[in-house]
């Protein structure tokens, strides 16, 4: 008799230009549900579309018609906050119906103001208050390597969250047992609720500091896709060390008015304001490397 094959990742072979309009159409199904949900992070997610369409649309190992896959990669979000953009991806994705967007922090959702593992297919871990994720996906690398699992653990932290103690204490752990199949990425948009995080407390040089808790040390443009994909295979490439990728991007990113303006850090925009922005980035077709006017 013959087996039934398992279900196994359904990750495919996407070119650069589709990966920019993927990332393009999640940034406007997040403005919709933020304005629908009158409430909600726009800033930070919209900045890191890139990023997660690019992990989970080339890189993670998953698959939305089996969730609890053996051997999928786990990806944890410290950031619960950045969950609009979670969300999105995911239901681009094929875990939950994009009409289920429209239900953002609506009474009964599955889609939370942060991220509750039991609510929805595809979500690893609860996450809220900020610094903990590291400490939750070297936990999961730890457990990987003890039992011999060949998946990687991804962790994405914002900038402003390397300012609590929880994250410093789980780079030493990382880096102290060599937690190779462990990648941690950054969102360098240097702003955080109260401004500017070189003013309200500076990081830098996040760079050396996880070099010398015994890490490798990427540094690229949160915003090229290629770049992406190189960091992180690069990281699959380093076998005695954990791998943080450290991604430059800006706030906002693909809405002019918000780019850069830390006042967009936890607020929605407004139904006038959302109509300027997706006429904006219809119009760019899912390029929005360029400088707006």
């Amino acid at each position: 008799m013959l087996q039934k094959k398992k279900k196994t990742s359904i990750l495919k072979k996407y070119t650069e230009s589709q990966l920019e309009k993927v990332a393009n159409n999640i940034r406007q199904d997040l403005l919709k549900a933020l304005v629908k949900a009158g409430s909600g992070h726009s800033a930070g997610p919209l900045g890191s579309a890139d990023i997660f369409t690019t992990l989970y649309f080339s890189v993670l190992k998953h698959n939305p018609k089996n969730p609890t896959w053996e051997n999928r990669d786990r990806f944890v979000l410290s950031c619960g906050h950045y969950c609009p953009v979670l969300y999105t991806t995911l239901a681009h994705a094929g875990y939950l119906p994009k009409k289920e967007l429209e239900t953002l922090r609506h009474l009964g959702t599955r889609l939370h103001g942060h991220p509750h593992s039991e609510a929805l297919p595809g979500i690893e871990t609860s996450s809220g208050p900020l610094g903990h994720g590291l400490s939750q996906a070297a936990g999961m690398a730890y457990a990987g390597i003890m039992d011999k699992k060949t998946w990687r653990v991804y962790c994405f932290a914002s900038d402003g969250e390397q300012q609590e103690g929880n994250t410093w204490e789980a780079a030493m752990f990382a880096g102290n047992n060599k937690l190779r199949n462990l990648t941690l990425l950054i969102d360098r948009n240097n702003i955080q609720i109260d401004g500017f995080t070189e003013n309200v407390m500076p990081i830098e040089s996040l760079h050396d500091k996880y070099k010398a808790f015994g890490w490798h040390v990427i540094e690229i443009d949160g915003h090229n896709i290629k770049t992406i994909i190189d960091a992180c295979h690069e990281a699959e490439a380093i076998y005695e060390k954990p791998t943080v990728i450290i991604c430059h991007t800006i706030p906002g990113k693909g809405v002019h008015f918000m780019e850069k303006d830390f006042n967009w850090h936890g607020k929605p925009p407004t139904p006038d304001e959302a109509k300027h922005a997706l006429h904006h980035l219809r119009s760019l077709g899912g390029k929005i490397t360029g400088e707006h006017e």
